[in-house]
């Protein structure tokens, strides 16, 4: 099996910690990510433990603010100088309306505009690895309309219409990011990986889902499996190529989204 150094965002609990441990378990280098380094430190050390695989390390950033995403991007390529797979995992839900210092709505900025960032920051790391992949955690929750006037909960807010957006627009993402990575030799696919429970599921829809073990099986298939060996652009559900929502696949919102998040994320 060929080493790969796997970064997965939002791996301090939940899924993204039990994607790292399988994947640590397994043998890959991995980086954990958090909101700080006490977190990350200590969910580094968990899994190195548990796993019995020292090639573990980690990364903080806060995915509220854009200059720390920043910063990471850069330490990630000062540090590890190598990339294969990017999970990007990390994701709120927000009963109620926060806006941030920065002045982006927080289920907005998270979800979307931080692994957009990180994503782009990544970009050239990505491109030197022999088959870089971008997974990008979505949902079957993922809404099936886009106002591009309320992004920011400008006009109203609701919390289960902001994650269902934030969910759609990792779809978007991950469809433009095709177009764009077109002969880099750099996969992008998006997924859903079950309704499990974690604190997410928690906050938004009360107790019950399926193990972290099951919620972690579709990212990991993503990851590393060789039947995605060149495989881009799906949308994966129990690690099965399904239709996402149709408004998706229009390459005029795919475009548009793109374009708006890309002046946000360098203001």
């Amino acid at each position: 099996m060929k080493i790969k150094t796997i970064l997965i965002t939002g791996s301090t609990d939940g899924i993204g910690k039990q994607t790292a441990l399988e994947l640590a378990e397994k043998g890959h280098q991995i980086i954990i990510h958090g909101r700080n380094v006490q977190k990350s430190d200590s969910a580094c050390r968990e899994i190195i433990k548990k796993s019995g695989n020292q090639r573990v390390g980690f990364v903080a950033a806060d995915f509220t603010d854009l200059s720390e995403i920043n910063r990471m991007a850069k330490e990630i390529v000062s540090i590890f100088g190598k990339l294969d797979v990017l999970i990007n995992n990390a994701g709120v839900f927000e009963n109620e309306k926060v806006i941030l210092p920065n002045g982006f709505e927080r289920t907005f900025m998270v979800n979307h505009l931080a692994p957009f960032a990180l994503t782009l920051g990544l970009l050239e790391l990505l491109k030197k690895s022999p088959a870089g992949r971008i997974v990008n955690v979505s949902s079957m929750a993922q809404s099936g309309s886009i106002d591009f006037d309320n992004l920011n909960g400008e006009k109203y807010f609701d919390p289960y219409n902001a994650y269902a957006v934030s969910k759609l627009e990792n779809v978007l993402f991950t469809y433009k990011l095709i177009q764009m990575l077109s002969g880099s030799g750099i996969t992008a696919n998006c997924l859903h990986p079950g309704v499990v429970s974690t604190k997410l599921l928690h906050a938004g829809w009360g107790k019950g889902g399926e193990s972290l073990h099951e919620g972690a099986q579709n990212s990991i298939f993503a990851a590393i499996s060789p039947d995605m060996e060149g495989v881009s652009g799906k949308y994966l559900v129990n690690k099965n190529e399904t239709r996402s929502v149709a408004i998706s696949y229009d390459r005029r919102i795919q475009d548009r989204l793109w374009e708006i998040s890309l002046v946000l994320v360098k203001k």
